[in-house]
């Protein structure tokens, strides 16, 4: 009698089914679309961390256990089937010197009762077979010897297994062939004898059922813990990112002495130590330009200040030169004009720089009065001699009254519509009226338009800062390109709102929205424009 050699059955390989052929190409946008839906707070860089960690902890869970549970399952099966394999070829070897080269079936079911004392255990069956003869102890159970089992057993000389499940049972089915030596030195030959033995291995898959369970109980321990460890590290990197953020939103606020404290030598330090240079480099470059600034004002008011005496004598030398021009000569006459003309406008360039000064001191303040808008608005006119060349549409007088300060308010009157009258084309129209943007807040609502050729778009953005003029033309005319800066400082002041377009027939509109009341406070912002 021989040893047997393992033969284990194949299971059946199922087929895979064809994945539909000519996928259409999905748009470009796509994945921003699938993005888009994604709540924020899960494309964060802290949920990202926690999906990497989550994903390598299943991913090194799940390949540690599949490794420990093919050897562990391996372990005990091959265990199990090593003896059993053991004892039953013992068993056989001792019940084939009692087997008559032509057994009957007395002999087969003699021998296989043997063979059953000898591997006696629950749920056990021997069986012997002998061409058609069969026997079996305690009973038969042949169902589970298969086909291909059979014919190997019955052409090789050594004992053969399978594993095979039987109505819900893992079942260890060994054949092992009885053989002959016909002397020392001779090959075996098969007697055509064969004893089966089917053991039940519910121990042993009851085995493999705890570790596989113990498996999956590691895999969420691991899981867990990942998310656990995830949340750390996603505190430890995101701690300093916060701090940047805040820094910045801080230094965005105008705080250019926020400074990031430093722990540590990896990238994020070596990101606060560059934010904190970054933030020393431009709080230093804002107190150069802001030191610089402030020369810059404190020349300009200095200048214009020590220009006014100068330039009230030289007014009143013109005033009398002027009184004298009809008597003088023609060119004497128009020398003297030129001479009032440059004085007049010098005087006023001084006074719009020493009134930009004091908005750039905070010094301009508002002297509030309570007026009717329609009656103001006419006395601006008649003032200036304008009454007959600009429309108007007020509201009847007593309708409209608003608390202004009435020089700052007749300044940006003035301003506007001058500055219609000299670059735009007539008719220059002049309307005041009222707009209520909610129950607590109501604007007088003052638009000044023309019918020029309106403004250009590249102007636009620049139409209220100082100094600027609209046309290299006018580089040289009389206006000092501080007018509507002016007037947009002064609307600023009472809280309102300025505002240039162009009309869709052509001109140019200015408005002006100015609080009746609410909470509309007055706020600061830098003007300057084409005055």
């Amino acid at each position: 009698m021989r040893g047997g050699r393992s033969v284990r059955a194949r299971k059946p390989v199922r087929e895979r089914e064809a994945e539909a052929a000519g996928r259409g190409s999905r748009p470009a946008g796509f994945r921003q679309a699938v993005l888009a839906r994604i709540p924020l707070p899960l494309r964060g860089l802290r949920a990202r961390l926690v999906v990497a960690f989550v994903l390598v902890a299943m991913a090194s869970a799940l390949s540690t256990g599949a490794v420990a549970f093919r050897e562990a399952r391996t372990g005990v099966l091959q265990q199990s089937q090593d003896s059993v394999i053991r004892q039953f070829r013992t068993s056989v070897d001792a019940a084939a010197a009692y087997i008559p080269p032509a057994p009957s079936h007395a002999y087969l079911q003699k021998a296989a009762v043997q063979v059953f004392q000898a591997n006696q255990a629950p749920g056990r069956r021997v069986m012997a077979t002998y061409g058609g003869v069969r026997a079996a102890a305690p009973s038969a159970d042949f169902d589970k010897i298969s086909p291909g089992l059979r014919r190997s057993v019955e052409t090789r000389r050594a004992a053969v297994f399978q594993r095979v499940n039987a109505d819900g049972h893992p079942y260890l089915v060994v054949g092992m062939p009885i053989t002959y030596n016909s002397g020392e030195g001779t090959e075996s030959r098969l007697s055509g004898v064969v004893m089966y033995l089917v053991v039940p291995q519910n121990t042993e898959q009851a085995y493999v059922d705890a570790m596989v369970g113990a498996i999956e109980h590691a895999t969420l321990w691991a899981l867990g813990l990942a998310v656990v460890l995830a949340l750390l590290a996603a505190s430890g990197v995101l701690r300093p990112v916060r701090a940047l953020r805040r820094a910045t939103r801080r230094m965005a606020e105008g705080h250019l002495d926020v400074r990031l404290v430093v722990d540590g030598s990896d990238e994020l330090a070596d990101l606060s130590r560059s934010f904190n240079h970054t933030a020393a480099a431009l709080e230093a470059s804002v107190a150069e330009l802001r030191r610089l600034e402030a020369q810059a004002r404190r020349f300009v008011a200095d200048v214009s200040h020590e220009l006014r005496t100068p330039l009230a004598a030289m007014a009143a030398v013109t005033d009398v030169l002027d009184a004298n021009a009809p008597h003088v000569n023609r060119d004497t006459g128009e020398a003297l004009r030129l001479i009032s003309e440059g004085t007049g406008r010098l005087s006023g360039l001084v006074d719009d720089l020493m009134e930009i000064s004091r908005f750039d001191a905070g010094a301009a303040e508002l002297g509030l009065d309570e007026i009717d808008l329609a009656e103001f608005v006419e006395h601006t006119l008649a003032g200036r001699g304008w009454r007959g060349r600009v429309e108007t549409r007020l509201p009847r007088p007593g309708a409209l009254r608003a608390r202004v300060d009435p020089r700052r308010l007749d300044v940006v009157i003035a301003n506007l519509v001058g500055n219609a009258l000299r670059h735009g084309e007539p008719p220059v129209r002049l309307a005041v009226g009222v707009r209520e943007e909610r129950a607590d807040l109501t604007w007088a609502v003052i638009e000044v338009t023309d019918n020029g050729p309106g403004l250009a778009e590249e102007a636009m953005p620049h139409i209220f800062e100082r100094f600027y003029k609209a046309s290299t033309a006018r580089a040289r005319s009389e206006s000092s390109g501080l007018g509507l800066a002016i007037t947009a400082e002064n609307v600023h002041l009472h809280g309102g709102r300025i505002r240039a377009a162009n009309l869709a027939g052509g001109g140019a509109s200015f408005t002006v929205e100015l609080p009746l009341h609410g909470p509309a406070a007055p706020h600061r912002e830098s003007g300057a424009g084409a005055g």
